[in-house]
């Protein structure tokens, strides 16, 4: 049983099961048609969306003008995965991202669950930028004056609350100026919404459309998903950098002081907005089966992508924080906000265009990534064949496509998913700490002309570095450590210190490897980096995501671990 659950695929069989299929002629058949300027672009696509025109305000609200520290951290945080990807890239050029790397390095198990993990982040992020797109496209048809009935804008939950909280205000006779207006006007949506059998018709209309939109143009070809995005994705980068150039003229210094206001920990408070910013850079390694030349492109895309937007993200959050007092930016759309603030309207409905195209386009990338994840995983017989089924027209997985639609689609026209950053960040962190580990494991590979042609991720030993660092960081932070470790502060203290506490035993066996092992140090800091992002995440997104890993593992007992192409060849 346990040889079966580490069973693991090597790397020359992954590349020719990739190449030759299974056997029925619609295991392969991509098109070969993206450079390193359209990995670039796409990466760039996926990372400035909403975190630049949303979360980027709570985060600058927690942490000052500090934030751009947080982005610089976070920056290199997803550098050293961004290395550990470009090497597995480099190495499996294959469709299916951390799947694929797990099931070379760890085993079936480990690349069930990152496969299960993925499923979930990438669902739950594109229902979250599908609701996000929809509030943004309100908002812009208002500014035409074209006005959609509320009901038709969010969803049946929201509108239920705030009639509640409306009847009950009115009950007690209270005044209902202590609500915020989208309270309000979800309320108002609830009492002029048609009902049939009772029952009210609310749901969000326009994250149903831009799903069904998206999905076709995925659907249709890897060509045309790469002119959309190429063209969303020029005119987002002129409007972020005319952002950036007019908004410095309206800096004011003084806004900078403090740095730090809320110290380290308000800082921090902000990185699962920050972190949120940048997942996606890792989805176009879902394209490998579609570059023209992924051993040496796909590591470019991603390091360049995440270089051009760590940049933008610096100076954005400089520009917001210099512009405004930091306390103010604790609103939904701090770019448009912080303009109409110094009393530029016109350049704040600029940026409501834009914002609607940036979503739009990290929507588009997250569609695209989802479905070849699927993919591969349905190849190794994980999932039902169908999932690998290739459109003979198009070159597209067609039928995980769909599947992805109506996954996100269905969602998000009935959903509110307040806290869905959080559980994407904690499942895209643990893809990354998985990948850093797994490039540990990679065997070594001889020498040959086609291995010095690819990229390779530098060699540095961390037998000293590793545990010497860990040392000073011991030190340097022992009486916050400390405190961490107070075991009289009650059981509603100590669970939320749980993943602190994991970390700190994580970062101890790293030392003691990397010393014994002569383990490379970009992984090593980049699966200790992540690990601790993912403390500050709490206690209960923790629990939310080993509930939805134990639901993958019951699905891998009952179907998988039978109908695995590698049990089948094995027995």
């Amino acid at each position: 049983m346990k040889k079966d659950l580490l069973r693991k695929k090597s790397i020359a069989k992954i590349l020719q099961d990739s190449q030759e299929g299974f056997g029925d002629g619609e295991n392969h058949g991509l098109n070969k048609v993206l450079k390193v300027k359209d990995l670039t672009f796409m990466g760039i696509a996926a990372v400035i969306g909403a975190g630049i025109f949303s979360t980027i305000g709570e985060a600058s609200y927690n942490g000052g003008p500090g934030v751009s520290i947080l982005f610089i951290l976070t920056a290199v945080t997803c550098g050293f995965s961004a290395l550990c990807y470009a090497e597995f890239a480099s190495r499996i050029p294959v469709s299916g991202s951390a799947y694929t790397y797990a099931y070379a390095s760890f085993g079936e198990l480990i690349a069930w669950i990152i496969g299960w993990d993925l499923l979930m982040e990438y669902a739950i992020g594109n229902i979250a930028v599908a609701i996000s797109w929809s509030g943004y496209f309100v908002n812009l048809l208002q500014g035409f004056n074209i006005h959609i009935p509320a009901y038709l804008t969010m969803d049946y939950l929201s509108a239920f609350k705030a009639n509640e909280e409306v009847m009950a205000l009115s009950k007690s006779g209270s005044s209902l100026g202590t609500l915020s207006e989208n309270t309000l006007n979800a309320a108002q949506a609830w009492t002029s919404a048609p009902s049939i059998g009772g029952l009210k018709i609310i749901a969000d209309v326009p994250a149903l459309l831009i799903v069904f939109l998206i999905t076709f143009l995925v659907y249709i070809g890897i060509k045309e998903t790469k002119k959309a995005t190429n063209a969303m994705v020029i005119l987002k980068i002129l409007v972020v950098l005319a952002v950036i150039v007019v908004g410095f003229f309206y800096v004011t210094p003084a806004n900078w002081h403090p740095f730090l206001p809320n110290g380290f920990s308000g800082m921090m408070k902000g990185v699962s907005g920050v972190f949120f910013a940048y997942i996606g850079f890792d989805a176009i390694s879902t394209t490998a089966e579609e570059c023209e030349n992924p051993q040496k492109d796909l590591p470019k895309g991603m390091i360049y992508s995440l270089v051009i937007c760590t940049v933008l993200y610096i100076l954005i959050a400089l520009v917001l924080t210099g512009m405004v007092n930091y306390k103010e930016l604790q609103v939904a759309d701090p770019l448009a906000f912080v303009f109409e603030r110094v009393g530029l309207n016109q350049i704040g409905y600029i940026i409501s265009v834009s914002a609607v195209i940036a979503t739009a386009s990290v929507l588009l990338i997250f569609q695209m990534g989802q479905p070849r994840i699927w993919m591969s995983m349905s190849r190794d017989g994980l999932l039902p064949k169908a999932f690998s089924r290739i459109h003979p027209k198009f070159k597209t997985p067609s039928f995980s496509t769909i599947v992805t639609g109506l996954v996100v689609a269905i969602p998000a026209l009935f959903m509110n998913l307040t806290e869905v950053t959080d559980l994407t960040s904690i499942g895209t962190l643990f893809a990354f700490v998985l990948v850093c580990g797994g490039v540990l494991l990679l065997p070594k590979e001889q020498e040959t002309e086609g291995s010095r042609k690819r990229f390779k991720m530098p060699y540095i030993n961390g037998k000293y570095i590793i545990p010497l660092l860990i040392t000073i960081l011991g030190i340097a932070f022992y009486n916050e450590i400390l405190t961490l470790f107070s075991f009289t502060k009650g059981w509603d203290f100590i669970k939320e210190q749980i993943p602190f506490y994991l970390f700190v035993i994580l970062a101890v066996c790293m030392a003691v490897l990397s010393y014994a092992k002569n383990l490379s140090l970009i992984p090593v800091l980049g699966l200790l980096s992540c690990s601790y992002l993912m403390t500050e995440l709490g206690y209960t997104n923790w629990l939310r995501f080993l509930i939805w890993l134990g639901i993958g593992l019951i699905v891998y007992f009952c179907y998988g671990i039978r109908k695995s192409k590698l049990n089948q060849q094995i027995n």
